[in-house]
C-alpha cells in the first residue's frame, strides 16, 4: 500500500494524518510506503529550469539553493529581513513555474483560474486532464518509478485542504487510466467535511473505490481484512515518521506533528464546523500521549513538537508539565483559568512551551457570549499578560462578521487588541463563514457564498446588517491601519505564518 500527501500544503513538516496511518500499518506488519508528493512536487518545480527571464526571477533562480538551505538552518530566523527575502524568492519560483498552466501557485496555496475545488465537475475535469496540472511531469515519473518498484495494490490519498483537491484528482485520474486495477482510496479532513454534509451524494463513484470520513485507521484495517479493526484507532497506534524525508522540509530542524485528540473538548461554539459536522471529541489517554512523545522524540530528534489538536487540553498540559518532552512545543489552547494562573504559565514555559495559538475570536464579551465561545475576556487579558511575562509567544486569532457582532463591537475588539498590543506577538484575522450544515443556519436568510456543489459554507443576511463587504472594509481601512495592529501583523512570517512563527522566539 502507498499513502500519498498531495500538493499543495505548507512544506515545513511531515503530514500528521498519514503518519498516523503509517503507524497503524506498521503496527500490524502491513508492507507500505509513503509519498509526500507535496514536498517533492514543490521542490521539483523550485529546482527545475528557469521559467521566466525577468531580473527578479533570475535572481531568485540563481540563489534558490542558498535560500532553501537557509530555511533549514536556525540562523535566518533571527534575521526577519533575510527570512522574508528567502521566502519571497522561493515563492516567486513556484509562481512562475505554474503560470503556463492557468494556476496561481504559492508555497501555501493552489488556485486555478477557471477550475474550482468546490465543483465536483471541475475535479472530474482535473482527473480527465492530468497533463494540465503543473505537477504532472513530477508525479508521472515519480509514480511510474515507485509503482514499478513497490507493486502496490492499494493507493490512498489524504486530502485535507482545498489547495490539495485539484492536484489530488489530477493524480487520481492519471493513476486510474495508467493502472486501472489498483484500488484507490481518498480520505482526509476536506473529504470528511464533504461527506458529513446532510445532502452529500458521492459524485466520484467511477473514479475512487473508497471514500473515508473521519480518522481512517479503522476503515483501512477493515479494508485490509485485519482482525481487530474495530478497536479504537485513536488510542491504539503511534504515528510513524521513519519513511518521511525529514531533512528535506523547509524548517530549521524536524517539526514533529502530533494529534492528542480528534474533535474539540469545548465543542459548544454556535457555528463551529466541528460541532455542525457532528465530530466527537476523542482524546488519546494522557499516559499514552506521553509514551508516544518519548518514543517519537528519540526516533526523530525534533526541533519542535506541533500539537495538531483543536485545543490542547488542561489535562495534557498538566502531564507535559510533569513530564517535559525535552523539546520545545506549541499548539492551540483556550484562554481559561489555567492560563490565567501565572505559576501555571511558568511551569508551561519550563516544560518547553514556546508559543500558544489562542482562538479569542473577539474582544467584545457580548459577542463571545452570543457565539457561545466560553471565553471570559478578564481571563483572556490575564492569559496574555502571563504569557508575555514568562516568554511564551501569543498567536491570537480573531474572527469578524459573526451574527452577534456589529461595527461598534468590532471596534471594541480593536480597542482590546491595541490595549494588549505589547502582549500579542502574532495576529490572524478572518471573516466569518456560516457552515451550511449548522443548525443555526436556518435562522437566517441564506444565499450563495461560494459557487459549487461541494461548498461547505453559505452566505447569509446578517441580522445586524454587518455584511461581508462592510467587514472587509472595516478590516482594510480601519483595523489593519492602526499602528499597533500594523506592527503586529508585520511580524507574521509570510506564507508559513504560524508554522514558522515559533522559530522566531527560540532565541537563536
Amino acid at each position: 500500500m502507498i499513502l500519498i500527501h498531495p500538493p499543495v500544503a505548507k512544506p515545513c513538516e511531515p503530514p500528521g494524518g498519514i503518519a498516523k496511518l503509517a503507524g497503524t500499518l506498521e503496527h500490524h506488519g502491513v508492507k507500505h510506503a509513503v509519498l509526500d508528493a507535496n514536498l517533492e512536487g514543490l521542490l521539483s518545480l523550485l529546482l527545475g529550469p528557469a521559467t521566466a527571464t525577468d531580473r527578479w526571477t533570475l535572481r531568485a533562480f540563481r540563489n534558490r539553493h542558498q535560500h532553501l538551505a537557509a530555511l533549514r538552518k536556525p540562523s535566518i530566523y533571527s534575521t526577519p529581513d533575510r527570512y522574508r527575502r528567502s521566502v519571497s524568492d522561493i515563492n516567486r519560483l513556484a509562481e512562475t513555474a505554474a503560470r503556463g498552466k492557468s494556476v496561481q501557485l504559492s508555497l501555501a496555496n493552489y488556485q486555478h483560474l477557471t477550475l474550482s475545488p468546490l465543483r465536483s465537475a471541475d475535479l472530474r475535469q482535473a482527473a480527465r486532464h492530468p497533463k494540465d496540472n503543473p505537477f504532472y511531469d513530477y508525479f508521472k515519473d515519480r509514480l511510474e518509478t515507485m509503482f514499478e518498484r513497490k507493486q502496490p495494490s492499494i493507493v490512498g490519498f489524504s486530502m485535507n485542504y482545498l489547495s490539495q483537491a485539484l492536484s489530488t484528482f489530477a493524480m487520481l485520474g492519471f493513476i486510474r487510466r495508467r493502472w486501472p486495477e489498483l484500488t484507490l482510496v481518498v480520505g482526509g479532513g476536506l473529504l470528511t467535511s464533504w461527506m458529513q454534509q446532510p445532502d452529500w451524494q458521492n459524485p466520484f463513484e467511477d473514479l475512487v473505490d473508497h471514500l473515508v470520513a473521519g480518522p481512517g485507521e479503522t476503515a483501512l484495517l477493515s479494508m485490509l481484512g485485519i482482525p481487530g479493526s474495530q478497536a479504537s484507532p485513536t488510542a491504539a497506534y503511534r504515528p510513524a515518521y521513519r519513511l518521511f524525508p525529514l531533512a528535506d522540509y523547509l524548517a530549521p530542524g524536524v517539526i514533529l506533528p502530533y494529534s492528542a485528540s480528534t474533535g474539540c473538548y469545548w465543542n459548544r461554539c454556535a457555528f463551529c464546523p466541528e460541532k455542525a459536522e457532528g465530530n466527537p471529541y476523542v482524546p488519546v489517554p494522557v499516559d499514552r500521549v506521553m509514551e508516544d512523545l518519548a518514543v517519537l522524540v528519540r526516533q526523530t530528534a525534533p526541533t519542535l513538537i506541533h500539537f495538531l489538536d483543536n485545543a490542547v487540553s488542561p489535562a495534557l498540559m498538566d502531564a507535559i508539565i510533569k513530564h517535559p518532552p525535552g523539546v520545545e512545543w506549541y499548539g492551540f489552547a483556550r484562554a481559561n483559568r489555567h492560563l490565567a494562573d501565572l505559576e501555571f504559565c511558568r511551569d508551561l514555559k519550563r516544560s518547553g512551551c514556546n508559543m500558544l495559538k489562542l482562538g479569542l475570536e473577539s474582544g467584545d464579551q457580548s459577542v463571545l457570549d452570543g457565539e457561545q465561545k466560553g471565553i471570559d475576556l478578564v481571563l483572556a487579558s490575564r492569559t496574555l499578560r502571563n504569557l508575555k511575562k514568562v516568554g511564551i509567544a501569543a498567536y491570537v486569532y480573531l474572527l469578524f462578521g459573526t451574527p452577534s457582532e456589529t461595527i461598534t463591537k468590532a471596534r471594541t475588539t480593536l480597542e482590546f487588541t491595541v490595549k494588549h498590543g505589547q502582549e500579542i506577538d502574532f495576529l490572524n484575522l478572518a471573516i466569518f463563514n456560516l457552515p451550511r450544515c449548522a443548525a443555526q443556519a436556518q435562522q437566517f436568510e441564506t444565499n450563495m457564498l461560494y459557487e459549487g456543489d461541494l461548498s461547505l459554507y453559505t452566505g447569509f443576511r446578517h441580522p445586524k446588517g454587518w455584511d461581508r463587504r462592510s467587514v472587509r472594509q472595516f478590516l482594510d481601512k480601519e483595523f489593519k491601519r492602526h499602528p499597533v495592529v500594523r506592527r503586529i501583523m508585520l511580524q507574521d512570517p509570510p506564507l508559513f505564518t504560524s508554522n514558522h512563527a515559533a522559530f522566531f522566539d527560540f532565541g537563536f
